[in-house]
């Protein structure tokens, strides 16, 4: 006997490398997860009148998945999945003068990047000088005085406790095999998992990113095209029996 069901759950998302079917990323924190494909009909016609359907191959099958709490690996499958530990981070940055004619900068800091200027004149009236080996020496040793504070511009080369992607034309998203599970309530209340599977998804390489200080947190969504396996697999849909312990 046929149970109606309904739904009402956000489904958690299993996202595994396609060539490897390693596991990638493991994501229950969706907001909201969507599924849908569509193919196009030619007809036969009997003098203007359609007699005749042939359904043409699926050509616009989707997932997506819209998130406000997420893990930095969901952005990283926009670029090629990797993420880097080294980065370059634009600095600014109060430095107190404590040897006259010099001042003392972070570990890193890039060569060619350091501009240093008068409190509260930052961005203005530079003070001309050179960088080297983490020490700022002005062109005017009377132009850095000791106890006096200086607002300094820099870029720092940083490798310890950082994630950086790199979205570039040389890196584009890979295929992921995607299971999609979630539970459906019946007529009784008895919930059964219910899963769909993606077996060729590809993220579409767009981003679109709203930071702002009132109304809801931001929200980033991930669109995967849903492409033909090799197998000529697309998507399945998978209800199981309510005995089923894996």
């Amino acid at each position: 006997m046929f149970i109606n069901k309904a739904n009402r759950e956000v489904c958690d998302v299993d996202i595994r490398v396609l060539a490897t079917m390693a596991p990638y990323l493991w994501f229950d924190y969706a907001n909201t997860t969507t599924m849908g494909f569509s193919a196009d009909e030619t007809y036969a016609k009997a003098r203007g009148a359609k007699k005749i359907a042939f359904s043409n191959p699926i050509d616009n099958a989707t997932m997506t998945v819209e998130a406000q709490i997420t893990p930095f690996e969901l952005y990283a499958m926009l670029s090629d999945g990797t993420i880097d530990t080294e980065a370059l981070i634009a600095r600014k940055k109060t430095i107190v003068c404590v040897t006259a004619g010099e001042l003392t900068l972070p570990v890193g800091v890039q060569t060619g990047t350091v501009f240093v200027y008068p409190e509260g004149e930052y961005a203005k009236t530079v003070i001309e000088g050179t960088y080297s080996a983490g020490k700022f020496t002005p062109t005017n040793t009377t132009d850095i005085e000791v106890d006096k504070s200086y607002e300094v511009g820099y870029v720092i080369s940083k490798t310890t406790d950082v994630k950086k992607i790199s979205f570039t034309n040389k890196k584009n998203p890979g295929d992921y095999f995607v299971t999609m599970n979630t539970v459906e309530k019946d007529e009784d209340g008895v919930l059964t998992p219910y899963i769909i599977t993606a077996y060729k998804a590809r993220p579409k390489k767009a981003l679109d990113l709203s930071f702002s200080s009132e109304g809801d947190p931001a929200t980033i969504k991930i669109e995967f095209t849903v492409l033909e396996d090799k197998k000529g697999n697309i998507i399945d849909m998978v209800e199981l029996p309510e005995d089923d312990e894996d």
